[in-house]
């Protein structure tokens, strides 16, 4: 990737010398064009029935759909993702559009209440414009959680995508944008100077970012100078923890391997640290490597039967290798897994292949920090309070999991474990439901995507109250008393 004051140059992680696409930057005097564009459109939309809004989104649905091919390709080519993986991504962001379209028309109206106590409306009033700040790794699903939501709530969205995955989710978007009136979905290309000019615009009502740490710290810091509201969804050190009693069949075997090495490992919920009853240990590194040569094959993201791609950079290839040589100085075993496509060249793109460290202490880099690779420690453990202790060390609280053949204990010991979404013998996409919300604890960020919660993050509710003391008939309070 290459990006300068005015283009961005994206080459194909798979294929280093093949060039995807270009684009402009949006500099300071464009992002305050977009945004003034998007405040004078917000004020419309926002007295437009949410029904109306609603049927706007699943046009949107209806006229994406069939792109979803070219889109796919588009964002295989330019993430390094499986080209079937990016399908099923572009599927699920219509599927988002639909379910928010169907979830605003039952939470987004008013609510009033006449009782002995008086008479309360509440309403939910969209914020205005909200900048959305969107990563690489998951382009379109990404942006559609907030500008679905966001946008059938009333709010006009300007999404920033990553310069390392800026076309497919702006084809995405297009459409959307064609399906409402102007201004209310717009984009704006560019790196760090094109956020902070959108995230510090005083035009901008509330924020909504996914990413790492360093940046989502970036963002609530320039944000919270304007005191403008966030919501931000950060990394994970994602843990799994493997109970004495798990039923391992090929099934589950495939399901942690995948949980761990979809998108090459570089997925905030992926499974990042698996903890193994010591009694399974031997077991469960046997069935996951030949869970491996079964369901990973490394390769180019367009070819037939490839199910991990490269990774995103070069310095991303440096650090997952760097993570593997240092817990080889530790003493660590450091096996590969899976196969490799033989059509491809795995010398021309960014291709680090799948690894299971073993042996390895929880202090190495590897366990201790979010690896976003396609590297797993496998750790064994002795005792539930063990396993809990280990899988709650660290600031940050995202994903986890736990598998057992009794799904009482597992969710006994789910409720001790200091993550936002634990799932039940499964990890990362396979467990999420729309009707979850999803976020993290500790330092993973604040806020919820998903379920009506999520949706309700987009609205505030503002109050109109008559208390019936003061209603013809009340009774009446002094001039300075607490309600009763």
């Amino acid at each position: 990737m290459t990006v300068t004051a005015t283009g961005i140059s994206r080459e194909n992680p798979a294929r280093i010398d093949e060039v995807v696409g270009s684009c402009p930057v949006a500099g300071a005097a464009e992002v305050d064009a977009v945004v003034e564009r998007a405040h004078q459109a917000q004020r419309a939309w926002a007295a437009v029935p949410v029904a109306e809004r609603a049927g706007a989104l699943r046009a949107a649905a209806d006229r994406i759909e069939p792109e979803l091919d070219a889109i796919a390709e588009l964002m295989a080519r330019e993430t390094g993702k499986p080209l079937t993986d990016c399908r099923g991504e572009s599927g699920f962001a219509v599927a988002v559009l639909r379910w928010a379209a169907e979830r605003a028309t039952a939470l987004l109206v008013d609510r009033e209440v006449d009782d002995a106590q008086g008479r309360l409306l509440l309403r939910h009033r969209p914020y205005g414009v909200v900048a959305a700040i969107t990563p690489w790794n998951a382009p379109v699903i990404l942006a559609v959680l907030k500008v679905g939501p966001a946008l059938v709530s009333g709010n006009a969205v300007v999404v920033k995508p990553s310069p390392l995955a800026p076309f497919a989710v702006a084809r995405f978007l297009g459409l959307v944008a064609e399906s409402v009136p102007a201004g209310l979905v717009d984009v704006v290309q560019g790196d760090a100077d094109t956020a902070t000019a959108l995230v510090g615009h005083p035009g901008v009502d509330r924020v909504a970012f996914t990413g790492g740490d360093v940046a989502g710290r970036a963002i609530a810091g320039l944000a919270g100078r304007s005191l403008t509201p966030t919501l931000l969804e950060l990394g994970g050190n994602d843990p799994a923890i493997l109970l004495e009693d798990v039923a391992l069949d090929d099934a589950v075997a495939e399901r942690l391997v995948m949980a761990s090495f979809a998108t090459s490992g570089q997925v905030c919920m992926a499974l990042k640290r698996l903890y193994v009853h010591r009694t399974r240990l031997d077991e469960v590194v046997d069935s996951l490597r030949a869970a491996a040569d079964r369901v990973l094959r490394l390769g180019d993201p367009l070819h037939p039967g490839v199910t991990m791609g490269p990774v995103v950079s070069a310095a991303s290839a440096d650090r997952v290798r760097g993570l593997a040589e240092d817990a080889r100085g530790r003493g660590a075993r450091v096996l590969d897994i899976g196969t490799a496509d033989p059509a491809t060249a795995l010398d021309r793109g960014y291709f680090v292949a799948p690894t299971l460290v073993l042996d390895v202490p929880d202090d190495a880099p590897v366990v201790a920090t979010e690896q976003f690779g396609p590297i797993l420690p496998v750790l064994a453990f002795d005792s539930d309070d063990d396993a809990v202790a280990r899988a709650n060390a660290g600031d940050l609280g995202l994903g986890a999991s736990v598998w057992s053949a009794d799904e009482e204990r597992a969710f006994a010991l789910s409720t001790r474990l200091d993550a936002g979404f634990t799932f039940v013998n499964t990890h990362n996409r396979t467990g999420i439901s729309l009707r979850a919300p999803f976020g993290g604890v500790k330092r993973s960020g604040w806020g919820r995507e998903y379920g009506d919660e999520g949706m309700l993050e987009h609205v505030q509710t503002c109050v109109v109250h008559a208390p019936a003391a003061f209603r013809d008939g009340g009774a009446g309070l002094g001039a300075a008393a607490y309600p009763s």
